[in-house]
């Protein structure tokens, strides 16, 4: 066959993407379970970050070991949720929540993890995700058992400008969450990231990160939204604990 002729070029051609296409096929398959364990890891590693059990993490000479050690130690228990706060089945961990709020509100599966301290008292963290300025932003909220009380909390992006949006991420602007409430009363109010500062001794604000103001305002609406949607669940437990904490004053007057 000429070798200046086209079908020579072409049957070249032919050739060589099918050989690049194979390679590249067969590259994936390799790399795959290695991509998903990073992923798995690093998800870990971010919900632990909330709950503060990464102490030590930096340190360790084994950073992958360290995070599945905490996590299956701390992070005992996980259930899925549906949109009015039923406990379905399902697994928690493996639950894409930018692929759930596609879906209409009635039909999302809402993950719930569970920490479990060393003096047995319990961290619940709750999956978030919102718009920052230039992409998707998403964390973890951790609340006390009290279902209202910001025990800590991790934040991160795709693309927020370095300095300012992306300061989100920064341990900074997340230990400002600590010990703010999301309830005043029975009334859910959320966390308001106030551009120019929270006022002092305000348990429902922190500051807004100067110059990342859209950021922020996603931080806030982020927060507000995904936890609204816990509202049926945690609504429903506190109110539990409220009737049990009656009756069992009632039977202590009774017994006096």
């Amino acid at each position: 066959m000429n070798k200046e002729s086209s079908s020579y070029t072409f049957i070249y051609a032919a050739i060589l993407v099918i050989i690049v296409a194979a390679a590249l096929s067969i590259a994936s398959g390799v790399l795959e379970p290695y991509q998903k364990r990073n992923v798995e890891i690093e998800k870990k590693k971010n919900i632990l970050s909330s709950v503060n059990k990464l102490t030590g993490y930096e340190q360790s000479k084994d950073k992958n070991a360290f995070v599945l050690s905490a996590y299956k130690q701390y992070m005992t228990t996980s259930f899925v949720l549906n949109s009015r706060g039923d406990i379905i089945s399902g697994d928690a961990f493996g639950i894409d929540l930018a692929l759930e709020l596609k879906k209409p509100e009635a039909s999302r599966a809402l993950p719930v993890f569970i920490c479990v301290e060393k003096n047995g008292e319990k961290r619940f963290v709750f999956p978030v995700r919102g718009a920052g300025l230039w992409g998707p932003i998403w964390g973890y909220i951790a609340l006390n058992e009290d279902f209202n009380t910001i025990y800590g909390t991790n934040f991160a992006h795709k693309g927020e400008t370095p300095g300012l949006g992306a300061e989100i991420s920064t341990l900074e602007f997340q230990q400002q969450f600590k010990q703010k409430k999301l309830f005043d009363g029975d009334k859910f109010v959320s966390v308001k990231v106030m551009k120019g500062g929270a006022p002092a001794g305000d348990v429902h604000a922190v500051d807004a990160i100067s110059g990342g103001t859209i950021t922020s305002v996603g931080v806030q609406k982020m927060i507000e939204d995904r936890m609204r949607a816990y509202l049926p669940y945690i609504k429903r437990i506190v109110e539990q604990r409220r009737i049990a904490a009656e009756a069992v004053a009632g039977d202590s007057i009774q017994l006096k």
